[in-house]
């Protein structure tokens, strides 16, 4: 429990809509649609700063494990680099990487070598931008966006070199990322739920030391939980399109519930379509 008598300075003032946690230093990052971040010490339950990071409400946060950098996303349509001062508490902005108005709801990170980082970031016209990390002068430069989701892009999650994106559109897409380019391709589309994507987790699956594919879990507005086995084949062999296996149950438990759209979402869309 984190004392409710750290003073009232020290709470947000809107929701809390993301955390990040940087394992290397034990702070826990929590930000907000109050504009702001703050940094929790997790050895003595203490916030030591917060900062206004964004001029509109924060959606996404992630951490850099290699470096320490913290990267936010806004529907100010920007991705910021933060990194903690040294010897300090207090953090600085580095980098504010900004290449269309679009809000931005969701930020992932892949660092498959090291040295090497691509950043993702997923917004509300339904791109997916990226930038690639330069290995010696450490700045971003934007490497083009990835296009195939027809509303916003609301959660990413990269591993190795896959991306996972879900949307509003109700799919799950999944990308890869050439060897040694920037080149991307669309690997499959999953006709995932019958309401938006909201969340996604991926680990890898495992057997005897050796990676057999991965686990990709969704959740989304249709109040359904999913859990997808996907086994992707080498691209030395040209492309092929991944197996998948829309199981939805663990150690015999069924988690998916019956679909109900949100009726907020189902009048937004309805009236869209009315207009187009």
């Amino acid at each position: 429990m984190f004392p409710r008598t750290s003073s009232t300075a020290s709470k947000h003032k809107d929701y809390i809509s993301c955390m990040a946690y940087n394992h290397a230093e034990g702070l826990l990052y929590t930000a907000s649609w109050d504009r702001t971040v703050k940094a929790w010490r997790i050895s003595d339950n203490r916030c030591v700063d917060s900062f206004l990071a964004h001029d509109d409400q924060i959606n996404g946060a992630v951490v850099n494990q290699d470096d320490g950098c913290l990267f936010t996303c806004s529907s100010d349509g920007s991705v910021k680099i933060w990194r903690r001062v040294y010897g300090q508490s207090s953090h600085t902005l580095t980098i504010t990487l900004k290449f269309q108005p679009s809000p931005i709801n969701a930020i992932t990170i892949s660092s498959s070598s090291p040295g090497s980082c691509f950043l993702y970031s997923g917004s509300s016209d339904g791109f997916i931008n990226f930038w690639e990390k330069e290995k010696m002068s450490g700045r971003f430069n934007h490497g083009g966006f990835l296009q195939g989701h027809r509303f916003s892009v609301l959660c990413l999650v990269a591993i190795e070199k896959l991306v996972f994106s879900g949307s509003e559109d109700t799919t799950i897409r999944v990308w890869r990322r050439e060897e040694g380019s920037c080149f991307h391709e669309c690997l499959a589309v999953l006709d995932a739920h019958r309401g938006p994507v909201k969340c996604l987790a991926v680990s890898l699956e495992i057997e005897k030391v050796v990676v057999m594919g991965f686990l990709v879990y969704s959740a989304g507005l249709d109040q359904t939980f999913k859990v997808w086995r996907i086994k992707v084949l080498p691209e030395e062999k040209g492309t092929c399109p991944p197996q998948i296996d829309t199981t939805t149950k663990i150690s015999g438990t069924e988690y998916e519930m019956s679909p109900v759209l949100s009726p907020s979402w189902v009048e937004k869309k309805l009236q869209e379509w009315m207009h187009e």
